[in-house]
């Protein structure tokens, strides 16, 4: 019976939305060079040969990991994420990295949201409480004339949606399927659909940019990886607050990194969604 630790969520899903920030800031810049269709390809090959080596390891064979009773579920969990990848690298090409990952900051609120009529989990009127507030803090982030409300920003939304639904989802799955299990499943299944598309892209890349393709592979395999552990061991309405440190992570890369900028408004805005989260975490662990 799957056991729930909120604490050890926690922890997993701050360090996962690091690993996502710094895998986001690359798949800028290499999107900013190259078709991103290949971008995300390449990276699901190295994915792919990851998780059957880790399901060899894990689970004593490739068909022992692939094993599940819920193999649509599964499937459609892989194609969602790959898809869900290529719209929001899109959507940092366009929109810019800081800007993108203000309105992406969104999902955390559907999920928590949603876990309770689609997961069953116990949402409480103080959990809804941290929620109204972290979407006041989106609110903020979003204000009128910030360039917010466009077509790019409809591409980061849709991001958002499709993330939400690949988060419950994989909550979902981790009640009959292991780790292994969801992780093999959503790097073949991703690796299958995005060579169909993306090989028909191809595009010569420079050596300095293999050496950042093969930093982002690494950094895509092991924050996926992450994030089904999270959801294994800690309620997705629990731990769903602080994926919003994503934001905070991504826009220092956006700062530092692309010289983006970091508009008073996303301060205020991120300072909401973090409070709303650390509030979440004490209602979570003073609860009886």
């Amino acid at each position: 019976m799957m056991q729930t630790n909120t604490r050890q969520g926690v922890v997993l899903m701050i360090a996962t939305t690091f690993i996502f920030a710094m895998q986001d800031g690359i798949s800028r810049h290499l999107a900013g060079e190259y078709n991103v269709l290949m971008i995300v390809m390449i990276r699901y090959w190295f994915f792919a040969a990851f998780v059957i080596a880790i399901a060899k390891r894990r689970a004593g064979s490739v068909r022992a990991a692939a094993a599940t009773t819920q193999p649509v579920l599964q499937i459609f969990r892989g194609l969602l994420l790959v898809a869900e990848i290529c719209v929001m690298v899109l959507a940092f090409v366009m929109l810019g990295l800081v800007e993108a990952h203000a309105i992406f900051a969104s999902y955390p609120l559907i999920v928590a949201a949603l876990s309770g009529p689609i997961l069953g989990e116990t949402v409480g009127w103080r959990r809804w409480a941290a929620i109204a507030i972290g979407f006041v803090g989106v609110i903020v982030i979003l204000q009128p004339g910030s360039g917010v409300f466009t077509p790019s920003a409809l591409i980061a939304l849709t991001s958002a949606g499709m993330f939400a639904l690949y988060s419950l989802l994989t909550r979902y799955a981790a009640r009959r399927d292991s780790a292994a299990t969801s992780f093999f499943w959503t790097g073949v299944a991703g690796a299958f659909a995005i060579t169909f598309v993306g090989v028909w892209y191809w595009e010569p890349m420079i050596a300095s940019d293999w050496g950042w393709m093969a930093l982002l592979c690494v950094t895509g395999a092991t924050g996926h990886f992450m994030l089904i552990k999270t959801y294994e061991v800690a309620e997705a309405s629990a731990v769903q607050p602080f994926a919003y440190f994503q934001l905070v992570f991504a826009s220092m890369v956006g700062l530092f990194v692309f010289s983006e900028t970091l508009r008073t408004n996303v301060v205020i805005g991120g300072g909401l969604v973090v409070a709303a989260g650390l509030f979440t975490l004490w209602r979570a662990r003073s609860a009886p």
